[in-house]
């Protein structure tokens, strides 16, 4: 049965360690701050920005969390968005996605202040990323999923990772991040998605499988080598009638099966999940001391 490699753990020592730096941060004066911008009545996005609220609360950051209707017009969100870039006291701006279908959210990202954009989708920051300059910010999910690699102590330098999908939000600056040079990287990396011919061989050729593709328990163990690393970026509701909530969670790996031939493991829920508002955190507290003129690793 494959290790367990736990994201809340890890989660808990990126917040140990920005707890320090955010004390040490106040003794001269200065306290990270970050905006979350809601609009409209999701629920899923609603849980995501009270959750996010709630640790910058309990870090002791300065938090904002703007919720506005969902008939918020382009013209509106762009001005609040031009606030908060103006705003001294605010280091990170997220907007939360997906947004009402009525905006633009490509125009509002490419909006934001980069140096504010500690979701790392601005054009600018994309750009440094495959640059390799740490000026920039990477998005969280990606950067978590690197953590938690180095944390569990596997060996990504000279290894064959596939990577499960090509979104902006995850598969391409993964692959990105995991093709630099420095720790938890040197990685060949190959990406995978819907029109790849030999699936399965492709990533059955994998040492550290990463599964971000938005379906639900769709990596099967026929998917997957004996031996390899595996990381599971999905979060997938299905129906159980004998869940209290009517439904459960579920990756985009099929957790028993696929932990019977791997040697690591993420679970979901309690995997990749935690460690995104962790890093976005840790972006957060970055973007202030970029902003005072600090050099950050």
């Amino acid at each position: 049965m494959a290790k367990i490699i736990d994201g809340r753990a890890t989660a808990e020592s990126v917040y140990a360690g920005l707890r320090s730096e955010i004390a040490e941060l106040k003794t001269r004066g200065l306290t990270p701050g970050l905006a979350v911008v809601l609009v409209g009545e999701d629920p899923a996005s609603r849980s995501y920005v009270r959750s996010k609220d709630k640790m910058c609360r309990e870090l002791g950051l300065h938090s904002v969390k703007l919720e506005l209707p969902a008939a918020t017009t382009q013209r509106e969100l762009l001005g609040c968005v031009d606030e908060l870039n103006r705003d001294r006291a605010i280091h990170g701006i997220l907007v939360q996605s997906p947004p009402p279908g009525h905006i633009d959210e490509a125009a509002i990202i490419r909006a934001l202040d980069p140096e504010k954009d500690v979701d790392g989708f601005h054009p600018l920051n994309v750009a440094k990323l495959a640059l390799g300059d740490p000026t920039g910010f990477v998005p969280c999910t990606p950067l978590g999923c690197q953590r938690l690699l180095a944390e569990a102590g596997i060996v990504v330098r000279g290894s064959h990772v596939v990577v499960l999908g090509r979104s902006m939000i995850v598969g391409k600056p993964l692959a990105l991040l995991l093709m630099q040079k420095g720790a938890a990287a040197d990685a060949t990396v190959t990406v995978v998605h819907s029109q790849s011919r030999d699936l399965v061989a492709i990533t059955r050729s994998a040492d550290i499988l990463i599964a971000a593709i938005g379906r639900a328990q769709f990596v099967r163990g026929e998917h997957v080598r004996d031996g390899a690393v595996v990381v599971d970026v999905g979060i997938n509701r299905i129906d159980d009638a004998n869940a209290s909530r009517g439904y459960r969670l579920v990756g985009d790996v099929a957790f028993e099966e696929v932990a019977e031939k791997a040697s690591a493991i993420t679970p979901v829920p309690g995997g990749v999940g935690p460690m995104t508002i962790a890093m976005l955190m840790a972006n957060t507290v970055k973007a202030c001391r970029l902003r005072n003129g600090e050099r950050t690793a």
